[in-house]
């Protein structure tokens, strides 16, 4: 098991430099995906570790934009996070804003779902239900298709994400939905109450 911080001290400090609720529910669902996806790939005894990477991965994107993933390792340490959680946080930027690799399977899982999430998101915005509880894969391949859809959303980085895993994209995507289904009202609750 990975040293990490507790929940609250993590959550604490992702709220000290985000006060946008788009960014803390992107940080929450991430957080639940990541859990989800430790217990389902049989990282269970390190789910807490994948969650906190998943709740912090963003914590210097609000006010540092310019400087996301250079920043965060000052930001993590204040709350004393290991070099292996920062190397974590960080490797989702790899080839983007910053050169630190995803090679451990979290890492990896992080790359690959961060962006995915986002697109999921805004497809389950288009929906009436509004939710990925009904949303199934080939609904999201049309999308996912559509370049003008949710363009914020690198594809390029989601195709290297899964090839990265060894999956393909239809897996990692059927994955990250199950994953956000299991979180999405906890996520929701949480966005309401800010």
């Amino acid at each position: 098991m990975k040293a990490c911080p507790a929940r609250e001290e993590a959550l604490a400090l992702l709220k000290k430099y985000n006060s946008e609720p788009f960014h803390i529910q992107h940080a929450l669902t991430v957080e639940g995906v990541m859990r989800w996806c430790a217990n389902e790939l049989g990282y269970g005894a390190d789910a807490d570790f994948w969650a906190t990477v998943g709740l912090l991965h963003d914590v210097d994107f609000e006010k540092w934009p310019e400087q996301h993933c250079v920043k965060a390792p000052e930001l993590l340490r204040e709350i004393g996070c290991s070099e292996d959680l920062v190397h974590a946080v960080c490797s989702h930027g790899y080839g983007i804003c910053c050169d630190v690799e995803p090679v451990e399977k979290m890492e990896k899982v992080l790359f690959a779902t961060d962006e995915l999430t986002g697109l999921i998101g805004a497809a389950a915005r288009m929906r009436p239900s509004k939710s990925v509880q009904d949303m199934e894969v080939s609904s999201l391949k049309k999308k996912y298709k559509d370049k003008k859809f949710a363009a914020g959303c690198s594809r390029d980085v989601i195709n290297t994400g899964a090839e990265r895993l060894g999956w393909p994209i239809e897996e990692l995507m059927e994955k990250t939905i199950l994953a956000m289904r299991s979180c999405e009202d906890a996520v929701n609750e949480a966005v309401s109450a800010l």
